[in-house]
This record gives C-alpha cells, structure tokens and sequence, in this order.
C-alpha cells in the first residue's frame, strides 16, 4: 500500500465515522519497500492541493520520513520533457524541484508490504499483507 492511498483512508466502523480520531489511520509494524516509479512532477503537483497535509505528515512520521509541517506552494510551471524522458518543471525554482522529488519518494515509491494500519478512534486493526490493506470488518462491527 503506498502512502499516497494510505492518505484518503479513514476507518470502516461504523461507530468511528463520526469521530475525527478515525483518520488517519497510524501505521503499526510496517515493513517498508520502495519500488523505482517514473518522476511525474505533473502528477505531484496536481495531487498537492488534493492532500490532507497534516495526516500525510503524521503517517510519515511513523514511517520514518520527515516531510515539512507546512504544504509546501509548488510554483505553476509549463511541461516540458527532458532528454531523458522524464517531464521537468519549466520555470518552476530548484526548491520546487527539490519538493516534489520529496514527494515523489514519500508518495509514490514507498509502499508498505506487511504491517497494520489502526484507528485512532477504536484501536481496530487493518491489516496490510503484500502491499494490500484488508479493510473488510467483522460482522459485529459493521
């Protein structure tokens, strides 16, 4: 599970949807792996706006990344290519750049294989075998 998802995710229980405990779930016991992913700074920086940062902070936290309390404000850019294949930010500044490979590594190339996810709100316990969260409850819970 990659942290990105990890970053829309709150509890199933039925009693935590009204609790703000619920979300994020804090991850417990997780063994990490990063997979190399194509640097896509369009993708990033249109996914930014759409995070909630203080839970993205939180989680990766708890995996062992350091991420800048404050959303950062990517400048707006053009999309170019470079000679490589890769897309560049354009007119975008070298903090910028250097933000979103942050980013990039946080969210898109570290996932999760093994390990639990848990409410803040409950103490129910999702877990994560082979990159894949578990989220189906048990029937007295629903």
């Amino acid at each position: 599970m990659k942290l990105l998802t990890a970053n829309f995710l709150s509890c199933a229980v039925k009693a935590c949807k009204s609790s703000p405990l619920s979300f994020p779930l804090h991850f417990k016991d997780a063994e990490l792996a990063s997979k190399s992913v194509p640097y896509n700074p369009i993708l990033l920086s249109n996914l930014l706006p759409r995070l909630d940062w203080p839970a993205l902070v939180t989680s990766s936290s708890e995996l062992g990344f350091t991420l800048p309390q404050q959303k950062p404000e990517i400048t707006p850019f053009t999309p170019t290519s470079s000679e490589d294949g890769d897309a560049v930010m354009s007119g975008a500044g070298e903090e910028d750049e250097k933000t979103l490979r942050m980013l990039h590594k946080v969210l898109m190339e570290t996932e999760v294989v093994e390990g639990k996810m848990v409410c803040g709100s409950c103490g129910f316990e999702y877990g994560i075998h082979q990159t894949v969260a578990n989220f189906l409850l048990p029937s007295h819970l629903v």
